[in-house]
């Protein structure tokens, strides 16, 4: 009777067994997770500017000021050319490295460094972009963006001497990520600094056997602009000069001492349509006279005075005496020679002169 009781415990145990003792199985897989590396963009938003250095100040512009005078795309020692820019990275700000100013050969990534870019300020959250930075990734334009993802910079170029900036460059800003990917701002610019300015001469000034009491007429003289070919240096031009004196002892006398006023010379100037027919300096038959000056701006400033042609007047230059690389101006002069006159006025100038707008 025992054991038939004890072998229907058991049985009763042996039944239980699989549901006291249920085991959950279960199983794993990593993801695989590759987040994009974003290479970082970059915009150009409001302030653009190129201003003047402090060494010449020009007609308009002086050291430190908007150079709103140039209008062509080359520059000179000193003065700069400055962006603000809106750099943004999917990866996080902090994962930009670096943002700078390059210059190169060509347009885009890899050129050579020139100026890194000064940090403004991280956008920050729910912060407005600027709308001038035309900030966009792909077809989205962005308003706003996720917090420490954007920030502002302001990159500054100044120009080195000819020694290490002369010539043609492309110049943009780059930004590069601690990956070494790079973006660049699309709006490259393509200069010509430090180019080499000059004026031509083509053609004598010479008056023989002039009769006192007389006028004569030179031939007529080419004054060009003979900055680099392709480097756009506008060139406003002046004019001016000194007495003249015999270089001999001959008892000079013209009128009345030995020296040769240059109040007796006249030019007549031609460029384009316009020529000095129009000057309001002329007399009856389109000759204009010549001021003193044996420098530029000396002994007084030349600005409103000593142009080679005062005719259309657009802001404070005279269109028609402005010459673009290989322009010409064409002068003819007047001497009225006075009378008694005796010598041979060889010593003394006339001066022209070209400045870089």
């Amino acid at each position: 009777m025992k054991t038939t009781i004890t072998l229907a415990v058991l049985g009763i145990l042996l039944l239980s067994v699989p549901g006291v003792l249920a085991v959950n199985i279960g199983t794993g897989i990593t993801p695989d997770i590759t987040t994009e590396d974003f290479e970082p963009m970059v915009w150009m938003c409001d302030n653009r500017v190129v201003t003047d250095d402090s060494v010449e100040p020009g007609r308009v512009s002086g050291g430190g000021q908007f150079l709103k005078e140039r209008i062509n795309n080359y520059a000179f020692t000193g003065e700069q050319i400055s962006w603000r820019v809106l750099v943004f990275d999917k990866n996080g700000i902090e994962k930009v490295k670096d943002v700078f100013g390059t210059i190169g050969s060509s347009q885009g990534a890899g050129n050579d460094i020139e100026v890194n870019c000064k940090l403004d300020s991280i956008v920050q959250r729910e912060e407005k972009i600027n709308p001038k930075c035309n900030a966009r990734v792909l077809e989205e334009e962005l308003d706003s963006v996720p917090e420490n993802t954007a920030a502002y910079y302001t990159c500054t170029l100044t120009v080195e001497t000819a020694d290490s900036m002369y010539g043609e460059h492309w110049i943009t800003v780059e930004a590069e990520d601690l990956d070494g990917l790079s973006g660049t701002m699309d709006e490259n610019e393509f200069w010509f600094f430090n180019p080499v300015i000059a004026l031509s001469i083509d053609g004598d000034l010479a008056f023989d056997d002039v009769r006192p009491g007389t006028q004569s007429y030179s031939s007529t003289l080419l004054v060009g602009n003979d900055a680099d070919a392709g480097s756009g240096v506008m060139m406003d031009m002046f004019i001016s000069g000194t007495d003249f004196y015999d270089s001999a002892s001959s008892g000079a006398k013209c009128p009345t001492t030995n020296q040769l006023a240059l109040s007796n010379f006249d030019y007549f100037a031609t460029n384009g349509a316009y020529s000095s027919l129009t000057d309001p300096r002329n007399d009856v038959e389109g000759y204009v006279g010549i001021g003193y000056g044996d420098g530029f701006n000396d002994p007084s400033p030349f600005y409103d005075a000593n142009e080679i042609l005062q005719v259309l007047k657009v802001g404070p230059y005279y269109t028609a005496n402005v010459l673009a690389p290989g322009a010409e101006l064409a002068l003819t002069f007047r001497l009225s020679l006075p009378e008694p006159c005796n010598g041979d006025f060889d010593t003394g100038s006339i001066f022209f002169w070209g400045e870089a707008i």
